[in-house]
């Protein structure tokens, strides 16, 4: 437990991180101090932060040591989509019992790992700790050493239990567990210097491919995302990538600035949501890659890809802009997309009554306040009585939120449209932008609405 202790220290003291750095030494020290709710685990612990963050390499088995709920409650919750191998998408885990807590799991998790190799025959394994397991003392770091030497492939232990703390400990603990174990391992085919990872995109609903196209285009490859979409070979040969750009709200901030300073790659924070931020998003790419040598003309082959696809986009988006103009919206999600998507909708005119703020850092308020002024409203914490009253007194037409969220809205007779993990429709990129607008106006529209909001015919019958 001493290696992870180490290891959350690290991480607590990221000075990339600003949340972090906004703290005091005595608040640093003690970790996080964020109550965990019982019975939330999915959404809520460092397990289930690392599991989403790593699960979107497709080719790897990634294997929960613990009990059956923990890999009950983290599987498949995210819709990372794969344009290969289908292995992320089977569940692995030890299912200790009763005697394993008394007289260990280790045995039982080689056995796994074992029978895992002979069966699907992965490029590599992730081995994922969990509570109990971290309690009943077994050391899946050595474990996963011995496995490794044992079969000659690589075993990757990710050591965050889920007591530690909150989902985004999670995800930064999985950032170490990479550059650990596997980031510079291996060397990729060949390079180029339009070589560029991506770090914190994981491909919900098929994102990553709405933006590969563009990039292409421009002859940039991506090397390596991290980690929608990833291969193991592609992870492990990162760090020959030339420039990389951090996309999720520095869940994996610890990553791109590791590897800066390891490999000398720079990165910078942006967004693929919206026309603007996905311009921005390209013109820095091209930026980042000619100061690392890649020809000057990269920059004008981007502007000119950039006028093009803005210009097609807002063609497109014409016809919504009536349609939505002075509609309003409250965005309740976290991260990147509580000033990215705001950006996004404001672009249309969309007014944003509320953005909730409580899975973001300082940065992410800043940009806040930037896009939306000193008037803000930020929403640091919202009870779902709150919210209901905010919807029912009809200050906002639609609510964007996570699905969690979604039977508030549905009781207060309000559109809802799932902007979390869970969607089934990507909204990265120019097309994306078309593919948010159009669904929420197909919400704001559903002529469904109207039929609900109508009084029951019980409460308007006159008894006679």
């Amino acid at each position: 437990m001493d290696g992870l202790a180490n290891t959350v220290q690290q991480v607590f003291n990221e000075p990339a991180c600003g949340k972090n750095q906004g703290k005091s030494d005595k608040e640093r020290k003690k970790g996080c101090t964020k109550a965990l709710q019982p019975g939330a685990a999915a959404g809520g612990c460092a397990f289930d932060g690392a599991k989403i963050a790593l699960q979107p390499i497709t080719d790897v088995a990634h294997l929960v040591h613990g009990p059956i709920a923990c890999e009950g409650n983290s599987w498949d919750n995210r819709g990372a989509k794969s344009s290969g191998p289908l292995l992320y998408r089977t569940g692995f885990t030890t299912d200790i019992n009763e005697t394993d807590v008394v007289f260990g799991g280790e045995k039982r998790l080689f056995r796994a790992i074992k029978e895992i190799l002979a069966k699907y025959d992965p490029p590599a394994v992730f081995v994922y700790q969990t509570c109990v397991t971290a309690l009943i003392g077994d050391d899946i770091e050595a474990l996963c050493k011995a496995a490794s030497a044992r079969f000659g492939r690589p075993v990757i232990p990710v050591n965050a239990p889920g007591f530690v703390g909150s989902k985004n400990l999670g995800n930064k603990l999985a950032g170490e567990a990479l550059l650990e174990y596997v980031i510079g391992t291996q060397e990729p085919e060949y390079t180029t210097p339009y070589d560029i990872n991506i770090i914190g995109e994981y491909n919900l609903a098929g994102e990553l491919w709405q933006v590969k196209p563009l990039l292409a285009e421009l002859g940039i490859r991506v090397l390596a995302c991290i980690s929608g979409d990833a291969r193991y070979r592609e992870v492990a040969s990162a760090h020959r990538a030339r420039a990389a750009m951090m996309v999720c709200s520095k869940a994996m901030i610890n990553v791109a600035r590791k590897m800066e300073e390891r490999y000398a790659i720079p990165f910078f924070e942006g967004s693929f949501y919206g026309v603007s931020d996905m311009s921005e998003a390209l013109r820095e790419i091209a930026r980042l890659l000619i100061a690392r040598g890649a020809p000057a003309d990269l920059a004008e082959r981007a502007e000119a890809l950039i006028a093009r696809e803005e210009a097609r986009a807002w063609t497109r988006l014409d016809a919504y802009r009536p349609r939505l103009k002075g509609k309003r919206a409250l965005l309740i999600t976290g991260g990147v997309k509580s000033w990215s998507v705001v950006a996004a909708l404001q672009e249309i005119g969309v007014e944003i009554v509320g953005t909730s703020v409580k899975k973001s850092t300082k940065e992410d308020k800043e940009r806040i306040k930037k896009i939306m002024g000193d008037e803000a409203h930020m929403i640091e914490d919202m009870t779902p009585r709150e919210m209901y009253k905010l919807l029912k007194d009809a200050r906002a037409d639609i609510m964007l939120s996570g699905g969690r969220s979604q039977f508030v809205a549905l009781k207060a007779k309000v559109p809802w449209l799932d902007i979390n993990q869970e969607r089934h429709h990507a909204y990265a990129g120019y097309d994306g932008m078309v593919a948010l607008v159009g669904e929420i106006d197909k919400a704001l529209y559903n002529p469904i609405w109207a039929q609900v909001r109508r009084p029951a015919p019980w409460d308007t019958e006159t008894v006679s």
